[in-house]
């Protein structure tokens, strides 16, 4: 079996996925699950941290309806937190509302519970209801749409029939092999290819605490939705916006499903909620921020943390598809682990952890070096992106006088960078680019790595 890749096409994108359910928009403040308390002081940090705010942007700041947010600041005025500094249009909607003395000081208050201003958050037994709702688990896939997704690459049919029910069992994914032959190209060829969207919430809200959620370094915020200050919330402008009724409960934002990236950087703090202590605030961890998506963990075995320490930490997880988190405080509470988790590996995974721990990663895939003839339709494919024409005699020489003669194992990745360097060599000298033989050993030699200065004489 072998399976190799090439860069000579984009990804396939996403799409494929079915519209997912939607969160409704809260009516009352009973809708929300928060208490009065919780929307009061979010109102009275938004107006000391923002300055004065009609009515308007505190609906497009808070992103709850007026009418709820309406009840909080008419009990703010009458207990003389808050006072209407002027008024931009008829109705309570205009008015621009700010703080008083009273109301600065009752706002430094919340301010030193946390400092959290932006939606407000949703409680946690509501995330974990439309996590639930939009699992990844009730996304499927077919051949043809596997086929479609792994089109850019050059993989054996061995390599597809085995993906494809690993990808629909969203369950872990353990790709091992030589580096260079595409294990990354194929993780994110599956992340690419789930498609879809969900909702998911800007933050949650846990016992008092507030878990930020929405990353935009890993989240894409769709049909123009995000943290953008100009956004209005869904309240359209005019006199008729406090009669419109939001199309979802916008404490959520619609993302594509989500693909988190992740490294030798890793560590196992990372896997815990992260508090701020200036902030008072907890930003989630790699695997919550990946919920109803794909966790790519690359270059598994050279992470800062041991292989046996992260998938003991992942026991649970992997099993149950519950996770467990903690606050500073010491309540611990339950979490969704629900993604469709991939490790690359170059490492043999023999040598990073027991069978035990092989048995909790439901499907391994080898992905080995490319045949000859796979390696030539990867080499053409390169050629045909870089607009350079294709000659079978370059490959032949390749394989005759450095793969041969030197001892080199062919990799998948080997006809871009060859290639690459032979452009980079043509560019310096204005020549044409062809697959001379000279240029293409002097692309060689300044690829591989010899181990002697006789071998690289030869």
């Amino acid at each position: 079996m072998s399976a190799s890749a090439t860069t000579a096409a984009t990804a396939a994108g996403g799409g494929h996925g079915s519209a997912p359910p939607v969160p409704p928009a809260p009516l009352t403040l009973h809708d929300t699950g928060l208490s009065a308390e919780a929307v009061s002081d979010l109102i009275l940090k938004t107006l000391y941290v923002q300055g004065a705010r009609s009515g308007q942007q505190l609906v497009a700041e808070i992103r709850l309806p007026f009418g709820i947010l309406d009840e909080q600041l008419f009990t703010l005025q009458q207990r003389r937190l808050l006072e209407v500094r002027s008024t931009t249009g008829p109705g309570r909607g205009g008015y621009i509302f700010e703080l008083s003395g009273l109301g600065r000081d009752r706002a430094k208050e919340a301010m030193e519970a946390n400092l959290y201003v932006g939606p407000a958050p949703v409680p946690l037994e509501v995330y974990r209801e439309w996590i639930e709702k939009q699992s990844i688990r009730r996304e499927h896939t077919t051949r043809a749409r596997v086929e479609a997704g792994f089109s850019h690459l050059v993989l054996d049919r061995e390599i597809i029939e085995m993906l494809g029910p690993a990808i629909n069992s969203s369950h872990s994914v353990f790709l091992h092999g030589d580096p260079g032959n595409g294990k990354t190209a194929i993780a994110e060829a599956i992340a690419n290819m789930m498609g879809g969207s969900i909702y998911l919430p800007y933050a949650v809200e846990i016992s008092g605490q507030i878990m930020m959620l929405y990353d935009p370094v890993y989240h894409r915020a769709l049909d123009g939705d995000g943290l953008d200050p100009a956004r209005p919330g869904g309240a359209a402008s005019g006199p008729d916006w406090l009669r419109n009724v939001p199309e979802h409960d916008e404490r959520f934002v619609r993302i594509a499903r989500p693909v988190v990236f992740v490294g030798g950087e890793l560590t196992l703090e990372q896997l815990d909620l992260q508090y701020d202590l200036h902030s008072k605030i907890y930003q989630a961890p790699f695997q919550l921020k990946a919920a109803g998506g794909v966790l790519i963990i690359d270059d598994f075995g050279r992470q800062q943390v041991a292989p046996k320490d992260l998938l003991n930490r992942w026991i649970v997880p992997l099993e149950k598809r519950v996770d467990y988190l903690t606050l500073h405080t010491g309540i611990k509470f339950p979490v969704p682990f629900d993604c469709l988790l991939l490790f690359a590996t170059n490492l043999h995974p023999h040598e990073l952890v027991d069978e035990a721990f092989l048995r909790r990663i439901q499907y391994k895939v080898q992905v080995e070096s490319p045949s000859r003839k796979n390696y030539e339709l990867i080499f053409q494919r390169v050629c045909a992106s870089r607009n350079v024409e294709y000659d079978p005699a370059a490959v032949e020489f390749i394989y005759r006088y450095w793969y041969e003669l030197r001892g080199i194992q062919p990799r998948g990745c080997h006809p871009r960078d060859i290639v690459e360097h032979l452009l980079d060599i043509v560019r310096f000298e204005e020549r044409p680019a062809v697959l001379a033989p000279d240029l293409l050993d002097r692309a060689c030699r300044s690829y591989f790595l010899v181990q002697n200065a006789a071998q690289m004489g030869l």
